[in-house]
């Protein structure tokens, strides 16, 4: 049973109401009901409200409900440590308080940590320092990291006993607009990106991503991805949205794939909803050899191009699955393209994106901003609609060059976002990736996209991933690849398919792709290697 919600906070609601003693979350310490999730999360919240009081009483101006007249802006939560069921009640928690959260790995560099911090804190952390959660594990390096801010235990906040009138008031003056979350990704220049994301937006998404792809309440998602990457929402609030249960595996179960087949076999997984990067992990390292996984009836997939080796035996091995392909960055709230696979189709072409996912605005658009249609052509992908971010939080120029007016004229004015991506126009009017416009690259006179070579080696026997990147000093291509093809048959064989000034200027094995923390392939790494 789904209906449209307000906020995220009515998702966890309404399934404690309708499912209160069915299991809403198990991490590797342990489970919680529906009900519990909902209590854990008040306590929360009632301890952050009590800490807005302690902050009046000693001067500060503290938070008001973000919905009272002169209000001032919500005001951020960082959460800091491992995911887990706390973790997960600390994201409600804030959002119950009238706050947005901010997850901050504990594995990530301290400047990186501080650097976010300074961000959320307007460059003044020692006057706007944001509450910090931790917990046991993770309380000592907080406040190492974060000496401004008020660090508070998790422990003790879920001591707080609930005023339901005061939570009530809260939740009457919020305002669906308000950023829910704020992830920060990496940007192009090195400086973390935090991107907003309001509630309205979760909820505008997450009611089209249970409905496209029939999330129930029967279902148990295996959540693989980091709290603070945004395919993360998707398992937190599509669980949430349906009443279904999320299973929180553990980091360290990606680093042993037969470990991780028998947890989602032990925990009967029914939806995976995970990075390319780690489906590649699993078969591989030949997890799926290890046990049949019969109760997966749904695997979605996003962040990079799946190489189509590596789908072929996900595929073979999960014979009546349903897989998909989406598309979206963080910027326009998780997805929307999306391409359910078809299994009688050789896409030749690789896969193509989809169709949009809801209430989306899809242009494609050439570097005179007009519109891209004709089969073969390739343009930039812009996005608009309800759902996409708010902006880069506390960084107006970012936000400008990115969320921009719609170039296509029109009567009102429409905010688009400008993703970057390139994409290809196939015979059908299909979209095909073709590469980010940043990763094009201009070598020999030649405008040259690294994923069309990492495709062509993609093509060749024993090639199970390649990826290239490019020595800017040295103008060189370097290609990497995971497999067992001879380099010398590589060679011949790429340069038989690809014009000379693509052929790269050196080809490397390697065991392992290295992986950015958000798990797509970290082709700076590669150079560095």
């Amino acid at each position: 049973m789904h209906t449209t919600a307000h906020t995220p906070i009515e998702y966890l609601e309404r399934s404690a109401r309708l499912f209160p003693s069915k299991t809403a979350a198990i991490d590797e310490f342990g489970t919680c009901t529906y009900a519990e999730l909902l209590e854990r999360s008040r306590a929360i919240a009632q301890g952050l409200l009590a800490a807005d009081a302690r902050s009046n009483a000693s001067g500060n101006p503290g938070i008001r409900a973000a919905g009272s007249i002169n209000a001032p802006a919500p005001q951020p939560v960082v959460v800091f440590m491992e995911k887990r069921i706390d973790m997960l009640a600390s994201f409600l928690g804030a959002l119950m308080a009238g706050r947005f959260y901010v997850p901050v790995d504990p594995s990530v560099p301290a400047e990186r940590a501080r650097n976010v911090y300074a961000t959320l804190a307007n460059g003044k952390p020692e006057e706007n320092g944001p509450v910090v959660i931790a917990n046991a594990d993770t309380m000592t390096a907080a406040r190492a990291i974060f000496p401004e801010g008020r660090v508070a235990l998790v422990d003790d906040l879920l001591q707080h006993t609930v005023d339901s009138a005061a939570l009530e008031n809260v939740a009457r003056s919020l305002v669906s607009s308000n950023p829910a979350y704020v992830l920060f990704t990496s940007g192009s220049t090195g400086i973390p990106k935090g991107v907003a994301v309001s509630h309205r937006s979760i909820c505008g998404f997450v009611d089209a991503f249970v409905e496209a792809f029939g999330i129930r309440d029967d279902d148990v998602i295996g959540n693989q991805a980091p709290f603070d990457f945004d395919v993360s929402v998707k398992d937190i609030y599509g669980a949430l949205a349906t009443g279904a249960t999320i299973v929180l595996l553990p980091r360290r179960l990606f680093s042993a794939p037969a470990q991780l087949v028998d947890a989602l076999r032990e925990h009967k997984v029914t939806v995976m909803t995970w990075a390319v990067a780690a489906l590649c992990l699993v078969s591989s390292l030949h997890g799926l050899d290890h046990a049949p996984l019969p109760s997966v009836r749904l695997v979605l997939f996003s962040g990079e191009v799946m190489p189509r080796k590596h789908l072929a035996r996900w595929l073979e091995h999960l014979p009546e699955a349903t897989f998909a392909n989406l598309y979206g960055p963080t910027e326009i709230t998780c997805n929307c393209l999306y391409h359910i696979v078809d299994r009688s189709r050789a896409y030749l072409d690789g896969l193509p994106l989809g169709e949009p996912l809801g209430d989306r605005r899809i242009l494609v658009l050439d570097e005179g901003m007009q519109p891209v249609s004709e089969p073969g052509q390739v343009g930039e992908l812009y996005v608009g609609g309800p759902n996409i971010a708010l902006g880069y939080y506390a960084d107006p120029a970012r936000t400008e060059g990115a969320f921009m007016p719609n170039p296509i004229p029109g009567a009102l004015p429409e905010t688009v976002y400008r993703t970057g991506d390139l994409v290809r126009i196939g015979e059908g009017g299909e979209l095909f990736f073709s590469g980010r416009a940043d990763n094009q690259i201009k070598h020999q006179g030649h405008r040259i996209e690294l994923e069309e070579i990492d495709a062509a080696f993609e093509r060749c026997p024993g090639v199970e991933r390649c990826r290239c990147a490019y020595n800017e000093r040295f103008k060189r291509i370097h290609a990497f690849f995971e497999g067992s093809a001879e380099i010398d048959e590589l060679r011949r064989a790429v340069s038989s398919m690809l014009p000379g000034p693509m052929v790269p200027a050196s080809i490397e094995r390697v065991e392992r792709m290295p992986l950015t923390k958000n798990g797509k392939v970290d082709r700076r790494a590669l150079l560095n290697a």
